[in-house]
């Protein structure tokens, strides 16, 4: 009588078994590399400092301002330990820290520029659009049955081309 434990089916359960403990097993990074394709894309584990849900700009910047300017960085700190920079004195972990510091404070600013920029430009959008929509009001309130028979002939060749 053949051995139950040899059967293809029992086979394919371990080997699928298997593979689950070996993906379990894996680490953010690991999934993120194999996420990332072409190879060329940086490997990276997304995450974001503004809670998800949160459309608000005006919102986020106040939690943010609420969490504190001083906020710890360990993968920074242990980037800059690995790089052998603040090693040799106390002066330079303050320097490098500092330019950390002030590199965050360009980002922040670049950041609030880009929401400023974006934020002009769809005021100046819908400017336009509100400009456009009241010439073409104007003009059907001028012409209003040149404005229909306009509409019926469109209208007409829409259907013909369905």
């Amino acid at each position: 009588m053949p051995d139950p434990k040899d059967s293809p089916a029992v086979r394919s359960m371990e080997i699928e078994q298997a593979s689950q403990r070996e993906r379990a097993s894996k680490g953010d990074l690991d999934t993120g590399l194999e996420d990332t394709f072409p190879a060329s894309d940086p490997v990276s584990i997304t995450s974001t400092a503004v809670p998800s849900g949160r459309v608000d700009g005006d919102e986020a910047d106040r939690v943010r301002q609420q969490s504190g300017e001083e906020e710890n960085y360990p993968l920074v700190d242990q980037a800059l330990r690995s790089t052998g920079e603040g090693r040799h004195s106390s002066d330079g972990i303050g320097a490098s820290r500092d330019g950390v510091r002030a590199l965050k404070r360009d980002v922040d600013r670049l950041g609030d520029t880009a929401s400023e920029i974006a934020s002009g430009a769809t005021s100046l959008a819908q400017a336009e659009v509100r400009g456009l929509v009241q010439d073409v009001e104007a003009r059907i309130r001028e012409r209003p049955i040149a404005a229909v028979a306009i509409v019926a002939a469109l209208a007409f060749v829409f259907g013909a081309t369905r």
